[in-house]
């Protein structure tokens, strides 16, 4: 803050009363002023003749200066600094040219600072500064006031002029100007009335500087005229922004107002208009959209309300973002259907192999359609390993309906608003991703594919599941109501085709809304034949060959498929397909020419040594060790379980990473062992042996009650030591009293047999209805064996089959 400031008056309220002025030209002449006098630095203001106002007075040099001037004879040199930032300046740091002033009064205030009030006396001009310390000294040269070179009309207009402005100003302000004419009007020196403006306007200190260099009074006064000129301008632009800004304003709103100000400075800047033809554009569009009447009469509301609010308000903004939405949904807009069964038909026979029920779901629903276009879309749920064709079967029945398509991956999804919208009330809302779907597809009956849909979350922001109950029902969703758009959409015209690898995640309300049709796992016949159709021809010409460049048997497909790939789908598959298809394109870039063909010798070098091998086939399985059949989300895999005695006292130890049930299972398996330990002809003493009962591959959870008849088994072989076939595996639930109940995935298991050659499964007899979902094909490749009890089970494991 400056050291030296003077009290800032409003801009030309005069303070000064006549009688306060030492203004006769005699009595200013009978003052000696000397020729050296203290000098005190200003920082931002500028002292005219006659001009009486307070300074503050604290840097300590200049507290010097004005108790030198109190002692001798009160008379001081102000000057104003260069720059305002210089804390001690010195003598380059200053105007030559400044005030000699008048010390009327002093105050020494608390904190040490002094307080004069002042009266400009002359203009003066500093010839050389005799000192600097203990305070700045010069040698001074007083500037009379000189004679008007011109006199009459020119200098009265320029007077005239000059308090007409001055007026002008006051009133734009809305300051009273009675007393102010009065002053302006006393004053006829037109030197004198120059410097009383110019001390009383607000204008830098470089002009101010240079109105008081000026030593011809009538060219002073052109030069204050030429600042009062610009001040009008300013003031009554201001006052111009004032008035427009209040005649639309709510004196309650603060906001507002600033809001008006901005338009009105806006419309001088000719940066505003349009305003009405948006509102005419938005009002067809509305009209144009096929809007139901309740959604109608919502939209023309919002836009009611968006005329009567400022367009830069943030409500504004709001209203106009949502009438875009409301404008761009196909309220109205379908698809026509494809209704040619056969052509359908054709269409899912080219994209997909197999899959017979899933067509034939998917052309009654066609069959339907074409005799009742009325009905709603279906809710259908494909269940299945990964890599079966899922997801690309939804592709693939958007295309035979002739549909637009949109996948939306649940995966992970916890908040209900990406569901169901935000509401508007929230900064960046926007509609649920079920209407954006809709939205981007352009039609009300797409084919909507709600991927992954078992792998929903849930937390604080909400049950994205429960959201979907609505969605997914037809008897719901012909009113379905986003939190952002507040109104109903129908979503009974969409095709709803959900996605999942198991279905125990699904809740049972979400799962009760769907049709569930499972999607299990591909042979090794089937996985060649889609191979051959579909993925090889796909790598060949993505890797930029050609189909007759490459030459693949079927053989080379099936031992890829055994030996380098063990899985439901199909993605790794293709995986080796591709990695192989990269290596014959590098040869041709290389320059080979000519067809490549691939050889079943040929595959350890393109692509490594085989991953999966049936080292168990060829050998014995020791005593103590059975196979069974587990199934996974990812399909069926062999388990093996391995039991061992050891002395001690009947305890038994499980290890494998088991779950409960598997636990109650081996649990069982032992009470079952040791009650029918004759008839199975256990001669070891149970209660003096150990058993530790251990599944490999500790580090995978394992846990469900289908294993129960292989630890029995197992058990038995153990305690007997007696050896188990090598090419039998099992599956079922046990009871204590030595049932075998039935158990699930009983399809995939069987393929999992299948694809580790083996030749015998035992099944539980109540699963026996599940084999006709199995190709004929794959049962000729294994026996299946349906057991009731335990006693059909020990008998039928040991019995050895040819390699």
């Amino acid at each position: 803050m400056s050291d030296e400031n003077k009290t800032t008056p409003q801009e030309l309220e005069f303070q000064i009363e006549a009688e306060d002025l030492i203004d006769d030209q005699d009595e200013k002449a009978s003052m000696d002023i000397p020729e050296v006098v203290p000098v005190l630095p200003v920082r931002d203001i500028v002292i005219f003749n006659y001009m009486i106002l307070p300074l503050f007075v604290g840097r300590e040099k200049s507290v010097e200066a004005v108790n030198a001037a109190l002692n001798s004879n009160r008379f001081i040199m102000v000057v104003t600094q260069k720059e305002e930032h210089v804390d001690e300046p010195e003598h380059e740091d200053l105007y030559t040219v400044g005030t000699v002033c008048m010390i009327m009064r002093m105050l020494k205030m608390p904190d040490g600072r002094l307080k004069v009030l002042v009266q400009g006396l002359s203009r003066a001009k500093v010839k050389e500064f005799t000192q600097s310390e203990p305070f700045h000294e010069a040698r001074i040269e007083t500037i009379e006031e000189q004679e008007p070179e011109t006199t009459g009309a020119e200098e009265e207009a320029l007077m005239r002029a000059a308090r007409e402005q001055s007026e002008k100003i006051m009133s734009l302000r809305g300051i009273s100007t009675q007393d102010i004419s009065s002053v302006l009007s006393s004053v006829e020196d037109p030197g004198r009335l120059a410097d009383l403006i110019a001390s009383n306007l607000r204008i830098k200190v470089a002009k101010a500087q240079q109105i008081l260099e000026c030593e011809d009074p009538v060219e002073r006064l052109e030069l204050v005229n030429a600042q009062l000129g610009k001040e009008v301008e300013v003031a009554s632009m201001q006052a111009k922004i004032q008035n427009m800004a209040k005649e639309g304003m709510d004196k309650a709103q603060r906001e507002y107002f600033l809001r008006e100000q901005l338009k009105a400075i806006r419309k001088e800047l000719g940066d505003v208009g349009g305003e009405g033809d948006e509102m005419e554009e938005r009002k067809d569009a509305i009209a144009k959209a096929g809007m139901p009447k309740e959604v109608l009469k919502e939209s023309e509301k919002q836009l009611k309300r968006l005329e009567s609010m400022h367009p830069d308000s943030s409500e504004a903004t709001v209203i106009r973002t949502y009438l875009d939405w409301m404008v761009e949904l196909p309220w109205k807009k379908l698809s026509r259907d494809r209704l040619d069964i056969k052509e359908a038909k054709t269409i899912l026979d080219e994209d997909h192999f197999d899959l017979e029920k899933v067509k034939e779901r998917i052309l009654e629903y066609l069959s339907v359609r074409k005799l009742n276009p009325k009905m709603k879309g279906p809710i259908l749920c494909f269940v299945g390993p990964p890599g079966v064709g899922k997801t690309s079967l939804g592709r693939s029945i958007a295309r035979a309906l002739g549909r637009k398509f949109q996948r939306m991956s649940l995966g992970g999804m916890r908040d209900e608003a990406e569901i169901r919208g935000h509401r508007r009330t929230y900064i960046g809302a926007m509609p649920g991703r079920i209407i954006q779907s809709i939205k981007q597809c352009g039609t009300r009956n797409p084919v909507i594919m709600l991927d992954e849909i078992d792998k929903l979350g849930a937390d604080f922001r909400g049950d994205p599941s429960s959201a979907l109950l609505e969605v997914l029902d037809p008897e719901q969703n012909n009113s379905f109501s986003d939190h952002y758009l507040n109104v109903p959409f129908d979503l009974s015209k969409v095709m709803f085709i959900c996605t999942a690898n198991v279905l125990d995640t699904i809740p049972g309300a979400l799962r009760d809304r769907m049709e569930i049709i499972r999607l299990p796992g591909y042979t090794e016949q089937e996985k060649v034949k889609i191979a051959r159709r579909y993925l090889l021809p796909r790598q060949i010409e993505e890797n930029g060959l050609q189909i007759e460049d490459v030459l693949m048997g079927d053989t080379v497909l099936a031992k890829i498929i055994r030996e380098y790939t063990r899985e439901a789908g199909l993605r790794n598959l293709e995986r080796e397909v591709g990695s192989i298809c990269r290596k014959l394109a590098r040869r041709r870039a290389e320059g080979d020419e000519g067809r490549f063909r691939v050889t079943a010798n040929m595959l350890s070098k393109m692509l490594g040594q085989p991953i999966f091998r049936d080292e168990d086939k060829d050998t014995e399985l020791p005593a103590g060790v059975a196979l069974g059949l587990a199934w996974t989300p990812y399909g069926g895999e062999i388990l093996h379980i391995e039991v061992t005695t050891m002395p001690g006292k009947g305890k038994l130890t499980l290890t494998g990473q088991l779950g409960d049930v598997m636990k109650e299972s081996a649990q069982a398996a032992l009470t079952y062992a040791k009650s029918h330990a004759e008839a199975l002809n256990i001669k070891k003493d149970l209660d003096k042996v150990d058993l530790h009962v251990h599944v490999p591959a500790g580090a995978t959870p394992k846990d469900g009650p289908s294993a129960g008849i292989t630890l029995v088994t197992a058990l038995i072989s153990s305690l007997t030591e007696q050896p188990i076939c090598n090419n039998t595996a099992m599956t079922g639930e046990i009871t204590l009293r030595g049932r075998v109940l039935p158990v699930g995935g009983v399809k995939e298991k069987i393929l999992a047999a299948v694809t580790r050659g083996l030749k015998r499964v035992i099944i539980p007899s109540q699963n026996t209805r599940d084999l006709e979902d199995i190709p004929k094909e794959l049962l000729r490749t294994i026996e299946i064996k349906p057991v009731e009890r335990i006693d059909e089970v020990w008998p039928l494991a040991c019995e050895k089959l040819d390699n």
